[in-house]
């Protein structure tokens, strides 16, 4: 007490201050974080960029034209030149899988990659000898972190860059008349993430001049490829299983 009678603050006090104003500092920064998350996912939600649509059948591209081969039988290739990976009219391998944001709602994410090299054989009405390799090194999305993400998340795609399809039995598939679209059904294996299942894949195929465009799509669990989907501080979860989605032009070899 000093000599107005006042108490004198003690020295213990005084040190604990910067403490607690270390404290607030955290704990606001802790709510800004949380309330700028949550305002980015809900304007991902609302009005953020919208997925591609999910592939609805094998079209050709617009414009696009190849001779017709003298005979349909032999070897057909994937082909890279063909349409734009700009509006997913190209030969493409993706993804589609829904993720939940924190007290907003869900996202579905999807992701495409353009790297794709394969083949099949066809001979009178049957194919067989399919071998479609992804690089999944090249997805790409509408977020790049998330794309950034997979690299050592999910499905790691630094240390497993390719998915494999191989198939397993002859598909009966007499190629239709210029522009009609028939639907067959493929029985393969999928190697992913290490990985190697067995898979059907319902497939729709279309075929103009030279050019063959086979597009489908299955659904696979993770859990099953022994991976699970990645998170972040805005995705709160992804579901435990999604969509391979395929979209193929061949021309023949």
């Amino acid at each position: 007490m000093d000599s107005s009678g006042i108490p004198a603050r003690s020295g213990s006090s005084r040190s604990k201050n910067p403490t607690r104003k270390l404290l607030l500092v955290v704990a606001a920064a802790v709510v800004l974080v949380a309330v700028a998350g949550g305002a980015y996912g809900a304007w991902y939600i609302l009005i953020g960029p919208s997925s591609p649509s999910a592939v609805t059948g094998a079209a050709i591209p617009p414009g696009a034209s190849v001779p017709a081969p003298a005979s349909l039988d032999g070897t057909w290739q994937a082909s890279d030149s063909l349409g734009s990976f700009g509006d997913f009219s190209s030969t493409w391998v993706g993804y589609q899988v829904k993720e939940q944001f924190a007290g907003i709602g869900g996202h579905t994410a999807v992701g495409r990659t353009p790297k794709v090299a394969g083949s099949m054989t066809l001979t009178g009405g049957t194919v067989s000898n399919v071998q479609i390799t992804a690089d999944l090194t090249a997805l790409v999305s509408d977020d790049a972190r998330r794309d950034g993400e997979l690299g050592d998340k999910g499905i790691e795609t630094n240390t497993y860059p390719t998915a494999i399809f191989k198939s397993t039995q002859r598909v009966v598939l007499t190629l239709p008349a210029e522009r009609e679209v028939v639907s067959v059904t493929a029985t393969g294996t999928l190697t992913l993430h290490g990985v190697t299942k067995p898979i059907q894949i319902a497939l729709q195929a279309q075929r103009q001049g030279g050019i063959v465009a086979v597009s489908g799509s299955t659904n696979i669990v993770f859990a099953d490829y022994g991976f699970q989907g990645p998170t972040s501080l805005l995705v709160v979860s992804v579901e435990n299983h999604g969509i391979v989605e395929l979209h193929l032009l061949f021309t023949h070899a």
